[in-house]
């Protein structure tokens, strides 16, 4: 590989940076502005299982974690899953954007700034869950260009105890250059 996952990438406003103690409290604002969303993620990242949940997050081995930032204010989180330099596949996920940077290209600009990152550290291979709930997750992997692989049945129970579908997409290096501006 050809360069480390945790560095900060920047376009405009929207910046990725790695994830620090000082973006614990800013985060638990972000997360409360959708109170609904949480109900078709895996985890929830609202009232007192935010701290259980970020105790978690910085637990987790294999991760390589972010906060999600518009200019300076926090308004998520995303990370690279288990990253296999030997197999060049990585997984961008564990996703969360607040609602008012939804719907304006936000997204696309942060997952395109991770994209392009692992692409340049070697990786061939990104990978992308998506519960198939979640209407507009799914939407913005199809508008990213990402291919659905196929849809895992009933393989992910969520704090909710809901047991759930998950779509597989996934974007290569070499099919990359036609997608990203698109």
């Amino acid at each position: 590989m050809s360069g480390p996952l945790d560095v900060s990438m920047e376009d405009g406003n929207v910046r990725v940076v790695p994830f620090r103690a000082e973006h614990i409290e800013p985060l638990r604002e972000a997360c409360a502005k959708d109170q609904e969303i949480w109900e078709i993620y895996p985890v929830n990242m609202l009232a007192e299982d935010f701290d259980d949940q970020i105790r978690k997050f910085h637990g987790e081995e294999g991760w390589v974690r972010f906060a999600v930032l518009d200019g300076e204010h926090v308004v998520g989180i995303t990370s690279y899953i288990n990253p296999d330099p030997r197999n060049g596949t990585v997984m961008i996920g564990s996703t969360y954007i607040e609602p008012s940077v939804r719907g304006q290209g936000f997204n696309r600009k942060m997952k395109t700034l991770m994209i392009d990152n692992a692409f340049a550290c070697g990786f061939w291979r990104i990978e992308f869950t998506v519960d198939t709930r979640n209407v507009r997750s799914m939407a913005a992997m199809r508008t990213l260009g990402a291919t659905l692989e196929g849809v895992m049945r009933k393989n992910r129970v969520t704090w909710t105890g809901y047991v759930r579908d998950t779509a597989m997409f996934s974007i290569l290096a070499d099919e990359w250059p036609a997608l990203r501006d698109r």
